[in-house]
């Protein structure tokens, strides 16, 4: 993964073990992302992360072999920002690590307004006409993807892939039920999400 990385110009400090890579992060000046291995010698991936959030909002991919969807929503819970499960392939890796720069530049972890939604991508949170709306991870996930893809059409397969990770294989009708869901959180900007027949569906709130 360092081979691949290093490849695309990123700087890496690497950690044998969940202890060393605390003592690492907390040392080094100027990392802007971390990867962690759920199972790791001395301190595994998720205390480590929790260490982290304690004193950081530097983005967090979470690697794990284990795929279920509770492990998956724990790991976002306690403040993981990706998490992909193994075998994965390294460009993978690659694509989520530049999405994820992406999104954590300068002004990324301001709040984002659209129409009467506000996202609080720092806090992880989102407010309707200054109410907040209590989402799970996997529904504030799906929103913040919906945001950040505004005015584009995107099917459920591509949903699917970008929100449950590339090696989810559940039932496609996943994204329909989580979308009724959202929809019905978000109250009067539910109207932001707009299905796009035959397709899948679309965010646009008014300017």
């Amino acid at each position: 993964m360092s081979d691949f990385l290093k490849r695309e110009g990123y700087a890496l400090v690497e950690a044998a073990d969940g202890q060393q890579a605390l003592d690492l992060f907390f040392s080094e000046k100027g990392i802007g992302l971390v990867i962690l291995d759920v199972m790791m010698p001395r301190l595994d991936g998720w205390v480590v992360c929790r260490e982290i959030r304690k004193a950081s909002s530097v983005p967090v991919i979470m690697l794990t072999a284990r795929s279920e969807e509770s492990d998956q929503l724990f790991g976002l819970d306690i403040g993981a920002d990706e998490y992909i499960t193994k075998p994965f392939s390294p460009m993978i890796l690659v694509a989520r690590v530049k999405a994820i720069l992406r999104r954590a530049g300068p002004d990324a972890r301001r709040p984002r307004q659209f129409g009467r939604l506000e996202i609080d991508s720092a806090r992880h949170l989102a407010d309707v006409d200054g109410e907040r709306v209590y989402l799970s991870p996997k529904e504030y996930e799906l929103l913040v993807y919906f945001a950040d893809n505004e005015g584009m059409a995107l099917s459920r397969e591509q949903i699917l892939n970008s929100v449950w990770d590339y090696d989810y294989f559940g039932d496609i009708r996943t994204v329909d039920t989580h979308v009724k869901r959202l929809r019905a959180k978000l109250g009067d900007a539910a109207e932001y999400i707009q299905t796009v027949r035959s397709v899948g569906y679309r965010f646009e709130a008014p300017k």
